[in-house]
């Protein structure tokens, strides 16, 4: 093939981003990772988003510096590192301000995109949403993010995406989302459309919580699985239920809560959803906007929490997984945990990492190995919240028969001539329909 006829690339070039991490002396205390931890999490991130790490540049502070962040020295260290790499993205691992954001575009040029930790998240589910939920979802996170930082620079970037986009490409990474050009536009106009997502959304979530009160009538229990991202959720509840939800080596492979329903080893039939995974430093804009799809944990009867334990920082993930859930108030909720991917340690090491856990359940979601031993475990939870009731219900109520052996244990089964007399144990939901047929001891 002569020069003049070769064939040129049409895909636009892979972005190269250098990574900063900084450690700030009164956060230290805060997390449960290291500055190292954070920031390979980070890089796990930008290569999820199609980014290729060129370069990483950490400082330790006592206080962050109120215009860049990072101080002069340092700052010149990074122009260096971009020049030298050719590094067009810069993600900080700490969420900048407007003001820092705009300072550190300016010092580093035109031709360099600045991002922190939440524009690279919110970019990663810009790529993951699915379903119109999710969509919606992600795009009030982006609006209620850019919306404060809506500068020239960030306008100047958006025309070179809307470009990019207009010859078939993405627009690069921290770009992504709901239509670039949306950028260009004033404060008032973004503020109408946060406003009619935020309505559109109460819509989505009203019908949710009328989906959830059907599925609390039909009285049969949820699970929920949690856990830090890339944890192996999606993977346990396609083991769990023979399906074949997407599930990937990546982080935030699926963001769109899926439900199913199995059998428990005992014959009682159970929802299992799967739901959104955690992260440290979760963006608050997406913790608002993903509202309706975190209440499916408040939900649950049990919590599955599901456990990276080949992870290096699997500590901190868990610590994290449990303080999330503590905020959305959901920490009170009975818990079994599940400590997946132990088909990649060796015995020793499988030994050394359980005694964190003494109560977990060891599995491989990947090979089907303890899910039998981990439903008994879910069973015995749930069997753990059923409470001690004694009732006589008339023959003409016999749908309540029907849901006492439903959703609760028979110890004792009688008929007499004006109904069923049970004895057992009923998850405390079912007693309140049942307590008007309750009977004492004795009578």
């Amino acid at each position: 093939m002569t020069e003049r006829t070769r064939l040129l690339p049409t895909e636009a070039p892979q972005e190269r981003a250098v990574l900063v991490g900084v450690d700030i002396k009164r956060r230290r205390k805060r997390s449960p990772f290291t500055m190292e931890e954070s920031l390979a999490e980070l890089a796990r991130l930008a290569e999820t988003a199609g980014l290729e790490v060129v370069g990483t540049l950490t400082q330790r502070l006592d206080r962050p510096h109120p215009a860049t962040l990072i101080g002069k020295g340092k700052l010149e260290e990074l122009k260096a590192l971009v020049e030298a790499t050719g590094a067009n993205v810069v993600i900080f691992d700490e969420e900048l301000s407007p003001r820092q954001q705009r300072e550190l575009e300016e010092l580093l040029g035109d031709d360099v995109k600045v991002l922190d930790r939440t524009a690279l998240i919110l970019d990663i589910f810009a790529q993951r949403a699915q379903t119109k939920e999710g969509v919606l979802q992600v795009e009030l996170a982006q609006y209620t993010y850019r919306l404060p930082r809506l500068t020239r620079a960030w306008t100047h970037l958006a025309r070179q995406a809307g470009g990019a986009a207009g010859r078939g490409g993405i627009g690069g990474v921290g770009l992504r989302g709901p239509g670039e050009t949306q950028l260009e536009v004033d404060r008032r106009e973004i503020k109408k459309r946060i406003a009619q997502l935020r309505r559109e959304l109460e819509e989505v979530r009203a019908h949710r919580e009328r989906y959830r009160k059907r599925r609390r009538e039909a009285e049969v229990p949820v699970v929920s699985l949690v856990g830090y991202t890339n944890a192996g959720k999606s993977t346990l509840l396609n083991a769990l239920t023979r399906s074949n939800v997407y599930a990937d080596d990546k982080l935030f492979a699926t963001l769109d809560p899926t439900t199913r329903r199995i059998t428990l080893p005992g014959g009682q039939e159970i929802l299992v959803t799967d739901t959104v995974g955690f992260i440290q430093k979760l963006p608050t804009q997406l913790v608002a906007a993903f509202r309706a799809t975190l209440e499916e944990i408040l939900d649950a009867d049990v919590l599955i929490h599901v456990v990276d334990i080949t992870h290096s920082a699997f500590l901190s993930q868990v610590d994290t997984v449990e303080q999330v859930l503590e905020e959305l108030g959901a920490g009170d909720i009975p818990m079994v945990i599940a400590l997946n991917k132990i088909d990649l340690l060796s015995e020793e090491e499988l030994r050394e990492r359980l005694r964190y856990f003494p109560e977990g359940v060891p599995i491989s979601a990947i090979k089907g190995w303890g899910l039998e031993a981990l439903l008994s475990r879910v069973e015995e939870a749930l069997q753990e919240r059923l409470i001690p009731v004694q009732v006589h219900i008339p023959y003409d109520k016999a749908d309540l028969v029907a849901l006492f052996h439903r959703t609760g244990i028979v110890e004792d089964e009688q008929y007499t001539g004006k109904g069923t007399w049970l004895v057992g144990r009923v998850p405390p939901h079912v007693a309140a329909h049942l307590r008007p047929y309750q009977v004492r001891e004795g009578e």
